[in-house]
């Protein structure tokens, strides 16, 4: 079976929850900045929780991208560790519902790694992630027959935090080269790129055929302020870009060309997985005939919708007549 996109990432439960300013000040974390945790400071994170209302689904950036190109009814697979737990048993029945393939046998100690988000009245999300055995993905779970089906190879820029996730991102994008399957990669926080600017540099002017990364990135990468300037800077170097701006839309390049696409007005509830779903949205529609503009109209209502809900899947899925009306 052919495959659209073969997605690379931390496999993780999110669980979200809506609190107050004030309980998040008491948290003491940073707000609107994800934060890795150990296990015993996620526990009582959740622990604060256990009166308020939560929910639960599959999670990680790239499992998240991955999710929502399969709810657009692209043909997608994942690499992401779980634990044999009843987390690891939820993220896996939760993406197989999709229809998205995953294959990689859970690790036989270890927690499976969870994402709390913590969502204010601002729609800000802070994210507290504590990575259990997603931290342990490594070169030997990349399957190079389901790289070599795939149009694309989507990887997450937080594999790159550390070993060996970093090192099974990089043996994706080598078996993707080897094949001729395009690399899709998305920077995925601005922290990275104070810790990896060198590496990323190096991927964009190499095999990364297509970049993701919002503004707030993009003027990391570059060190230019405005957005065109920053999105061509960075075509120099990369064959294509997406460039997000928030509610102003975004920016794509491809082929020497700037693509403005504008945003979709929406009152913000949580701005959770609206990347994600960005992507999702570009790369369904370039693996399905669309041109670079339609994608990124998808794209920009996919993302519009994600920020009008509570949570970073669709809860309300894009029929195929809303796609075509969409794109008339």
């Amino acid at each position: 079976m052919s495959l659209d996109i073969y997605g690379v990432g931390n496999a993780l439960v999110d669980i979200q929850a809506h609190v107050s300013d004030q309980a998040l000040t008491e948290l003491e974390y940073a707000k609107g900045i994800m934060t890795l945790v150990e296990e015993d400071a996620q526990e009582q994170v959740l622990a604060k929780l256990r009166n308020v209302d939560v929910n639960r689904c599959a999670g990680g950036s790239a499992a998240n991208t991955i999710m929502g190109i399969a709810d657009f009814g692209g043909k997608a697979a994942y690499v992401g560790k779980t634990a044999a737990d009843s987390v690891g048993e939820f993220f896996l029945k939760d993406m197989r519902k999709l229809g998205v393939r995953i294959e990689v046998p859970p690790a036989t100690s270890g927690q499976t790694g969870t994402c709390v988000v913590l969502i204010t009245d601002d729609a800000q999300r802070t994210m507290l992630t504590h990575l259990g055995v997603s931290a342990t993905l490594g070169p030997d779970d990349i399957d190079e027959e389901e790289i070599r089906q795939a149009k694309y190879v989507y990887v997450e820029g937080y594999l790159f935090a550390g070993e060996p996730t970093r090192s099974a991102a990089l043996r994706a994008i080598e078996v993707a080269k080897k094949h001729d399957v395009k690399v899709a990669f998305t920077v995925s926080d601005p922290f990275l790129i104070q810790y990896h600017r060198d590496e990323f540099r190096s991927l964009i002017e190499g095999p990364v055929d297509l970049l993701f990364c919002n503004l707030e990135e993009a003027r990391a990468l570059t060190g230019q302020h405005d957005a065109v300037a920053c999105a061509q800077e960075i075509h120099c170097h990369a064959e294509n870009v997406a460039l997000t701006l928030g509610g102003d839309g975004s920016l794509l390049m491809h082929e020497g060309e700037t693509i403005p696409i504008e945003g979709v007005e929406v009152k913000a509830i949580d701005t959770t997985g609206a990347g994600d779903m960005y992507a999702a949205g570009i790369l369904y529609g370039i693996t399905n005939g669309l041109t670079w503009k339609q994608a990124g109209h998808l794209a920009s209502h996919a993302a519009a919708r994600i920020v009008g809900q509570l949570g970073a899947r669709l809860k309300q899925r894009f029929t195929p007549e809303e796609i075509s009306e969409l794109l008339d």
